[in-house]
Protein backbone atom coordinates (compact mmCIF):
# COMPACT_ATOMS: atom_id res chain seq x y z
CA UNK A 1 0.00 0.00 0.00
CA UNK A 2 2.74 2.42 1.00
CA UNK A 3 4.82 1.60 -2.08
CA UNK A 4 1.81 2.19 -4.30
CA UNK A 5 1.04 5.56 -2.80
CA UNK A 6 4.67 6.70 -2.83
CA UNK A 7 5.29 5.57 -6.43
CA UNK A 8 2.19 7.42 -7.49
CA UNK A 9 3.35 10.58 -5.74
CA UNK A 10 6.83 10.42 -7.18
CA UNK A 11 5.46 10.00 -10.69
CA UNK A 12 3.15 12.95 -10.15
CA UNK A 13 5.89 15.16 -8.74
CA UNK A 14 8.31 14.30 -11.55
CA UNK A 15 5.79 14.83 -14.30
CA UNK A 16 5.45 18.48 -13.34
CA UNK A 17 8.91 19.24 -14.75
CA UNK A 18 9.44 21.71 -11.98
CA UNK A 19 11.95 22.03 -9.20
CA UNK A 20 11.50 18.49 -7.96
CA UNK A 21 11.55 16.55 -11.23
CA UNK A 22 14.82 14.80 -10.38
CA UNK A 23 13.81 13.24 -7.06
CA UNK A 24 14.50 9.61 -6.22
CA UNK A 25 13.16 7.66 -3.27
CA UNK A 26 15.16 6.05 -0.50
CA UNK A 27 13.54 3.98 2.22
CA UNK A 28 15.12 4.98 5.51
CA UNK A 29 14.51 4.24 9.14
CA UNK A 30 13.71 1.11 11.09
CA UNK A 31 11.45 -0.65 8.62
CA UNK A 32 14.10 -0.60 5.92
CA UNK A 33 16.86 -1.55 8.35
CA UNK A 34 14.79 -4.58 9.38
CA UNK A 35 14.66 -3.48 13.00
CA UNK A 36 11.03 -2.38 13.08
CA UNK A 37 9.21 -3.45 16.21
CA UNK A 38 5.47 -3.55 16.93
CA UNK A 39 3.22 -2.63 14.00
CA UNK A 40 4.43 -1.67 10.51
CA UNK A 41 2.37 1.49 10.68
CA UNK A 42 5.06 4.15 10.34
CA UNK A 43 7.38 4.59 7.40
CA UNK A 44 10.07 7.11 6.58
CA UNK A 45 10.63 7.81 2.93
CA UNK A 46 13.40 10.14 1.91
CA UNK A 47 12.84 11.98 -1.34
CA UNK A 48 16.37 12.53 -2.49
CA UNK A 49 17.18 15.42 -4.75
CA UNK A 50 20.62 15.58 -6.39
CA UNK A 51 22.35 18.97 -6.26
CA UNK A 52 25.68 19.62 -7.93
CA UNK A 53 27.69 21.70 -5.43
CA UNK A 54 26.84 23.61 -2.34
CA UNK A 55 28.69 25.78 0.07
CA UNK A 56 28.17 24.61 3.65
CA UNK A 57 28.50 27.07 6.52
CA UNK A 58 28.16 25.74 10.06
CA UNK A 59 25.44 27.58 11.93
CA UNK A 60 26.40 26.48 15.44
CA UNK A 61 28.96 24.43 17.33
CA UNK A 62 27.21 21.05 16.89
CA UNK A 63 28.76 20.52 13.44
CA UNK A 64 25.42 19.05 12.35
CA UNK A 65 23.49 22.10 11.15
CA UNK A 66 24.39 24.19 8.13
CA UNK A 67 23.38 27.12 6.00
CA UNK A 68 23.56 26.24 2.33
CA UNK A 69 24.37 28.54 -0.52
CA UNK A 70 25.66 28.22 -4.07
CA UNK A 71 29.28 28.88 -4.91
CA UNK A 72 28.34 29.82 -8.45
CA UNK A 73 25.12 29.76 -10.38
CA UNK A 74 23.76 26.25 -10.08
CA UNK A 75 22.95 24.03 -13.05
CA UNK A 76 19.61 23.54 -11.36
CA UNK A 77 18.27 27.03 -12.10
CA UNK A 78 14.93 26.30 -10.42
CA UNK A 79 16.70 26.14 -7.05
CA UNK A 80 17.29 29.90 -7.23
CA UNK A 81 13.57 30.34 -6.46
CA UNK A 82 14.20 28.94 -3.00
CA UNK A 83 16.91 31.34 -1.89
CA UNK A 84 16.10 33.69 0.99
CA UNK A 85 17.11 37.36 1.08
CA UNK A 86 20.63 36.45 2.28
CA UNK A 87 21.14 34.06 -0.63
CA UNK A 88 20.76 30.99 1.58
CA UNK A 89 18.80 27.98 0.42
CA UNK A 90 15.58 28.05 2.42
CA UNK A 91 14.45 24.67 3.69
CA UNK A 92 11.13 26.23 4.61
CA UNK A 93 10.44 27.49 1.09
CA UNK A 94 11.37 24.15 -0.45
CA UNK A 95 9.23 22.19 1.99
CA UNK A 96 6.27 24.48 1.40
CA UNK A 97 6.54 24.07 -2.36
CA UNK A 98 6.85 20.29 -2.13
CA UNK A 99 3.98 20.17 0.34
CA UNK A 100 1.68 22.05 -2.04
CA UNK A 101 2.52 19.68 -4.89
CA UNK A 102 1.92 16.63 -2.69
CA UNK A 103 -1.40 18.04 -1.48
CA UNK A 104 -2.56 18.30 -5.08
CA UNK A 105 -1.14 14.94 -6.09
CA UNK A 106 -2.80 12.91 -3.33
CA UNK A 107 -6.16 13.89 -4.83
CA UNK A 108 -5.26 11.86 -7.93
CA UNK A 109 -4.68 8.66 -5.99
CA UNK A 110 -7.70 6.51 -6.68
CA UNK A 111 -6.96 3.21 -4.95
CA UNK A 112 -6.26 4.57 -1.46
CA UNK A 113 -7.54 7.27 0.84
CA UNK A 114 -4.59 9.55 1.52
CA UNK A 115 -4.50 12.85 3.38
CA UNK A 116 -1.65 15.23 4.18
CA UNK A 117 -1.47 15.87 7.91
CA UNK A 118 -1.14 19.34 9.37
CA UNK A 119 2.35 20.72 9.51
CA UNK A 120 4.24 20.23 12.76
CA UNK A 121 6.48 23.18 13.63
CA UNK A 122 10.15 22.50 12.99
CA UNK A 123 9.55 19.02 11.62
CA UNK A 124 11.45 18.11 8.45
CA UNK A 125 8.69 15.75 7.36
CA UNK A 126 5.57 16.02 5.29
CA UNK A 127 3.33 13.40 6.87
CA UNK A 128 0.78 11.43 4.89
CA UNK A 129 -1.98 9.46 6.49
CA UNK A 130 -3.20 6.41 4.60
CA UNK A 131 -6.57 4.98 5.60
CA UNK A 132 -6.10 1.29 6.27
CA UNK A 133 -8.64 -0.06 8.75
CA UNK A 134 -8.36 -0.93 11.57
CA UNK A 135 -5.33 1.38 11.96
CA UNK A 136 -4.07 4.18 9.78
CA UNK A 137 -0.56 4.17 8.36
CA UNK A 138 1.57 7.28 8.59
CA UNK A 139 4.31 7.98 6.09
CA UNK A 140 6.87 10.68 6.76
CA UNK A 141 8.23 12.16 3.57
CA UNK A 142 11.58 13.80 4.17
CA UNK A 143 13.09 16.16 1.64
CA UNK A 144 16.77 15.34 1.29
CA UNK A 145 19.48 16.99 -0.78
CA UNK A 146 22.20 14.72 -2.13
CA UNK A 147 25.49 16.48 -2.74
CA UNK A 148 28.47 14.85 -4.43
CA UNK A 149 31.18 16.44 -2.35
CA UNK A 150 33.38 15.54 0.56
CA UNK A 151 31.95 15.40 4.05
CA UNK A 152 32.52 18.50 6.21
CA UNK A 153 35.33 18.68 8.81
CA UNK A 154 33.00 17.96 11.75
CA UNK A 155 32.72 14.36 10.52
CA UNK A 156 36.48 13.80 10.32
CA UNK A 157 36.80 11.88 13.58
CA UNK A 158 33.43 10.16 13.46
CA UNK A 159 32.41 6.77 12.09
CA UNK A 160 35.09 4.95 14.08
CA UNK A 161 34.40 1.56 12.52
CA UNK A 162 37.95 0.46 11.63
CA UNK A 163 38.06 -2.31 14.26
CA UNK A 164 34.49 -3.37 13.58
CA UNK A 165 33.84 -3.16 9.82
CA UNK A 166 37.33 -2.28 8.65
CA UNK A 167 39.26 0.68 7.30
CA UNK A 168 38.32 -0.07 3.73
CA UNK A 169 34.59 0.03 4.48
CA UNK A 170 35.01 3.33 6.30
CA UNK A 171 36.72 4.78 3.25
CA UNK A 172 33.93 3.53 0.98
CA UNK A 173 31.28 5.07 3.24
CA UNK A 174 33.04 8.42 3.36
CA UNK A 175 33.15 8.50 -0.43
CA UNK A 176 29.39 8.29 -0.60
CA UNK A 177 27.46 11.50 -1.20
CA UNK A 178 26.49 13.89 1.55
CA UNK A 179 22.84 14.01 2.59
CA UNK A 180 21.17 17.09 4.07
CA UNK A 181 17.62 17.19 5.39
CA UNK A 182 15.40 20.22 5.84
CA UNK A 183 15.57 20.39 9.62
CA UNK A 184 15.09 23.40 11.87
CA UNK A 185 17.89 24.06 14.30
CA UNK A 186 16.07 24.56 17.60
CA UNK A 187 18.97 26.55 19.06
CA UNK A 188 18.50 29.40 16.64
CA UNK A 189 17.07 32.51 18.27
CA UNK A 190 14.94 33.31 15.24
CA UNK A 191 13.52 30.31 13.43
CA UNK A 192 13.85 31.42 9.84
CA UNK A 193 13.67 27.94 8.43
CA UNK A 194 16.92 28.13 6.49
CA UNK A 195 19.00 25.51 8.31
CA UNK A 196 19.74 22.00 7.07
CA UNK A 197 21.00 19.05 9.06
CA UNK A 198 23.44 16.39 7.93
CA UNK A 199 21.84 12.98 7.57
CA UNK A 200 23.58 9.63 7.42
CA UNK A 201 20.53 7.44 6.89
CA UNK A 202 22.04 5.82 3.82
CA UNK A 203 25.18 4.83 5.76
CA UNK A 204 23.22 3.72 8.82
CA UNK A 205 21.11 1.47 6.65
CA UNK A 206 24.24 -0.03 5.07
CA UNK A 207 25.81 -0.68 8.50
CA UNK A 208 22.63 -2.25 9.83
CA UNK A 209 22.25 -4.54 6.87
CA UNK A 210 25.91 -5.55 6.85
CA UNK A 211 26.75 -5.48 10.53
CA UNK A 212 29.24 -8.30 11.05
CA UNK A 213 33.01 -8.03 11.36
CA UNK A 214 33.13 -11.25 9.35
CA UNK A 215 31.54 -10.96 5.95
CA UNK A 216 29.13 -13.86 6.52
CA UNK A 217 27.53 -12.78 9.80
CA UNK A 218 23.77 -13.53 9.75
CA UNK A 219 23.80 -14.67 6.12
CA UNK A 220 21.55 -17.66 5.44
CA UNK A 221 24.26 -20.18 6.18
CA UNK A 222 26.59 -17.92 8.18
CA UNK A 223 26.87 -17.67 11.97
CA UNK A 224 24.03 -15.71 13.61
CA UNK A 225 24.70 -12.82 15.96
CA UNK A 226 22.30 -11.04 18.31
CA UNK A 227 23.18 -7.42 17.49
CA UNK A 228 19.84 -6.53 15.92
CA UNK A 229 17.91 -8.43 18.58
CA UNK A 230 19.59 -6.34 21.26
CA UNK A 231 18.68 -3.17 19.40
CA UNK A 232 15.06 -4.28 19.03
CA UNK A 233 14.81 -5.13 22.73
CA UNK A 234 16.05 -1.72 23.81
CA UNK A 235 13.80 0.00 21.27
CA UNK A 236 10.84 -1.93 22.59
CA UNK A 237 11.73 -1.13 26.19
CA UNK A 238 11.97 2.61 25.50
CA UNK A 239 8.85 2.58 23.33
CA UNK A 240 6.83 0.97 26.15
CA UNK A 241 8.24 3.38 28.73
CA UNK A 242 7.40 6.32 26.45
CA UNK A 243 3.81 5.10 26.24
CA UNK A 244 3.68 5.04 30.04
CA UNK A 245 5.42 8.37 30.60
CA UNK A 246 4.92 10.40 27.40
CA UNK A 247 5.56 13.76 29.05
CA UNK A 248 8.72 12.84 30.97
CA UNK A 249 10.30 10.94 28.08
CA UNK A 250 9.30 13.03 25.07
CA UNK A 251 12.93 14.05 24.54
CA UNK A 252 13.94 10.48 23.68
CA UNK A 253 13.62 8.91 20.28
CA UNK A 254 14.82 5.78 18.56
CA UNK A 255 17.83 7.70 17.18
CA UNK A 256 19.34 7.82 20.68
CA UNK A 257 19.04 4.04 20.89
CA UNK A 258 20.45 3.50 17.42
CA UNK A 259 23.43 5.78 18.15
CA UNK A 260 24.20 3.91 21.39
CA UNK A 261 23.91 0.71 19.37
CA UNK A 262 26.55 1.77 16.83
CA UNK A 263 28.89 2.82 19.64
CA UNK A 264 28.37 -0.60 21.25
CA UNK A 265 29.21 -2.35 17.97
CA UNK A 266 32.49 -0.43 17.98
CA UNK A 267 33.24 -1.21 21.62
CA UNK A 268 32.59 -4.90 21.06
CA UNK A 269 33.65 -5.25 17.43
CA UNK A 270 33.84 -9.04 17.01
CA UNK A 271 31.01 -11.32 16.00
CA UNK A 272 31.96 -13.55 18.94
CA UNK A 273 31.10 -10.60 21.24
CA UNK A 274 27.50 -10.92 20.06
CA UNK A 275 26.98 -14.65 20.10
CA UNK A 276 23.40 -15.59 19.33
CA UNK A 277 23.24 -17.77 22.46
CA UNK A 278 24.39 -14.89 24.69
CA UNK A 279 21.48 -12.58 23.97
CA UNK A 280 20.71 -11.78 27.61
CA UNK A 281 24.34 -11.04 28.46
CA UNK A 282 24.85 -8.93 25.30
CA UNK A 283 21.65 -6.99 25.91
CA UNK A 284 22.74 -6.16 29.45
CA UNK A 285 26.13 -4.95 28.17
CA UNK A 286 24.52 -2.68 25.61
CA UNK A 287 21.94 -1.50 28.16
CA UNK A 288 24.76 -0.80 30.62
CA UNK A 289 26.48 1.41 28.06
CA UNK A 290 23.22 3.28 27.39
CA UNK A 291 22.66 3.82 31.14
CA UNK A 292 26.20 5.13 31.38
CA UNK A 293 25.43 7.67 28.63
CA UNK A 294 22.27 8.78 30.45
CA UNK A 295 24.12 9.19 33.70
CA UNK A 296 26.83 11.35 32.12
CA UNK A 297 24.37 13.15 29.80
CA UNK A 298 26.84 12.30 27.08
CA UNK A 299 25.98 10.47 23.86
CA UNK A 300 28.16 11.66 20.98
CA UNK A 301 26.63 11.55 17.51
CA UNK A 302 28.16 8.56 15.74
CA UNK A 303 29.28 10.56 12.69
CA UNK A 304 29.81 14.00 14.32
CA UNK A 305 31.59 13.32 17.63
CA UNK A 306 31.45 16.93 18.86
CA UNK A 307 27.63 16.83 18.70
CA UNK A 308 26.18 15.52 21.97
CA UNK A 309 22.69 14.07 21.57
CA UNK A 310 21.99 14.25 25.32
CA UNK A 311 22.29 17.82 26.45
CA UNK A 312 22.88 18.75 30.06
CA UNK A 313 19.64 20.80 30.00
CA UNK A 314 17.77 17.52 29.64
CA UNK A 315 19.49 15.97 32.65
CA UNK A 316 16.16 15.57 34.47
CA UNK A 317 14.63 13.42 31.74
CA UNK A 318 17.85 11.40 31.41
CA UNK A 319 17.72 10.70 35.14
CA UNK A 320 14.07 9.78 34.94
CA UNK A 321 14.70 7.31 32.11
CA UNK A 322 17.69 5.92 33.99
CA UNK A 323 15.55 5.27 37.03
CA UNK A 324 12.84 3.54 34.98
CA UNK A 325 15.35 1.33 33.16
CA UNK A 326 17.06 0.36 36.40
CA UNK A 327 13.71 -0.56 37.89
CA UNK A 328 13.01 -2.81 34.89
CA UNK A 329 16.49 -4.30 35.04
CA UNK A 330 16.27 -5.14 38.74
CA UNK A 331 12.82 -6.69 38.40
CA UNK A 332 13.48 -8.85 35.36
CA UNK A 333 11.73 -6.48 32.92
CA UNK A 334 8.07 -6.70 33.94
CA UNK A 335 7.24 -4.38 31.01
CA UNK A 336 8.17 -7.17 28.56
CA UNK A 337 5.51 -9.38 30.16
CA UNK A 338 2.68 -6.86 29.97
Amino acid sequence: LVNDVVSHLIQGIRSRNGSFSSIERLGAGSYYEHVKISEPNEFDIMLVMPVARLQLDECDDTGAYYYLSFKRNPKEKHLLNFLDEDGKLSALKMLQALREIIKQEVKNIKNAEVTVKRKKAGSPAITLQIKNPPADISVDIILTLEVQQSWPPSTQDGLKIEQWLGRKVRGEFRNKPLYLVAKQNKREKVLRGNTWRLSFSHIEKAMMNNHGSSKTCCESDGPKCCRKSCLKLLKYLIERLKMKYPKELEKFCSYHIKTAFFHSCVMWPNDTDWHWGDLDHCFQKYLGYFLDCLQKSQLPHFFIPQYNLLSVEDKASSDFLSKQINHQLNNRFPIFQE
